[in-house]
């Protein structure tokens, strides 16, 4: 960590193959401690950057900071300081996972009692217990063979651990355990997780970097990409009665609120409803006074949906490609948070 409290900076990076740009004037910190998202479509940068900031390709031009040193100049002792878990892990199948985890603490110039005591609080905090560490890799389930890419990754206790799709392929009972385990390193260390499963990413991380062909497009926790991103609140109700009247009654409210159907109506008549208002600020109070009042309108259910993770990066990244990439804008337009 920097006197600063960065344990990652990363000003003005741009990586350039020859005509193609595939990152450009990318700039963020991660706090020490702090558990972030890096987020983006296929091919917006984010394994670009990340293979910079772990030393394997150079940036064309800008500055990369791992604990305060520059990758570009001081990659060996940069590398000292990230733990690394790609996703597709390239476990050796033949191994034992005591055996596999003990060659790569060596690897690390991890020795004598220090490696003895090491390799025994990572496997107790990977939860990779005596039976477990005794067996070959490759009879392990895809949850554990997680758990063994993570071990390995804090092994040398890094500032800086990178994940790369961590919890892929698993179950739910597994996600949890794999995000239970993350968890436990916040405070401690850095954590950036480069993930798809954005609902996974919302519940593991403090905040959220989207990054959309080779630009940072938003930063910040889930809460303030809403209040930026999404100008309108949606709301699900259970009702039943004479709806004819719904539109009028609505816009009483709000000129520009919208409301439809969903399905059909229960066996008791009670219909499921979405409405949409045109603004950012909370209106259910209004709208279940103006319900209330009408007699012949029966409430069963009333839920004010907030926008998820998902709709945050669908919006950010269509305005991304409004701005850089204007000829687009005419399929973009159909896209819908």
């Amino acid at each position: 960590m920097t006197a600063n409290g960065f344990s990652i900076e990363v000003k003005n990076l741009t990586k350039r193959y020859q005509r193609t740009t595939a990152i450009e004037d990318v700039s963020f910190d991660v706090k020490h401690g702090e558990v972030v998202g890096f987020l983006g479509p296929n091919g917006a940068g984010k394994s670009t950057t990340m293979r910079i900031l772990c030393g394997l390709i150079p940036a064309t031009s800008g500055i990369a900071r791992i604990g305060g040193l520059a990758v570009s100049t001081r990659i060996d002792e940069v590398k000292r300081l990230i733990g690394y878990m790609p996703e597709n892990n390239p476990l050796p199948e033949d191994m034992r996972v005591r055996e596999y985890l003990r060659f790569r603490a060596r690897l690390k110039d991890i020795s004598g009692k220090k490696l003895k005591n090491r390799l025994e609080e990572v496997l107790d905090l990977c939860d990779l217990n005596r039976k477990t560490s005794n067996k070959v890799i490759g009879t392990l389930s895809k949850g554990y063979r997680q758990r063994v890419g993570i071990a390995d990754a804090i092994m040398a206790e890094p500032r800086v651990i990178i994940m790369d799709e961590p919890t892929i392929g698993l179950d739910p009972h597994q996600i949890i355990a794999i995000r239970e385990l993350i968890e436990s390193f916040r405070d401690k260390m850095s954590v950036i997780i480069s993930s798809h499963v954005l609902a996974e990413v919302e519940l593991s991380c403090d905040r959220v970097i989207i990054i959309n062909q080779g630009h940072i497009v938003a930063t910040g926790t889930a809460d303030t990409l809403r209040e930026e991103f999404i100008k309108k609140i949606k709301y699900k109700l259970k009702m039943k009665g004479g709806l004819g009247g719904m539109g009028r009654l609505l816009k009483e409210i709000d000129p520009g609120i919208t409301w439809s159907p969903m399905g059909k109506p229960d066996a008791e008549g009670f219909l499921n409803i979405t409405i949409s208002t045109s603004y950012s600020e909370d209106l259910s109070e209004q709208i279940l006074e103006r319900i209330q009042s009408q007699s012949g309108l029966r409430l069963r259910a009333f839920t004010r949906v907030d926008p998820s993770l998902e709709d945050i990066f669908l919006s950010a990244t269509r305005r991304s490609w409004k701005e850089i990439l204007p000829e687009a804008i005419g399929s973009v337009e159909e896209v819908q948070p």
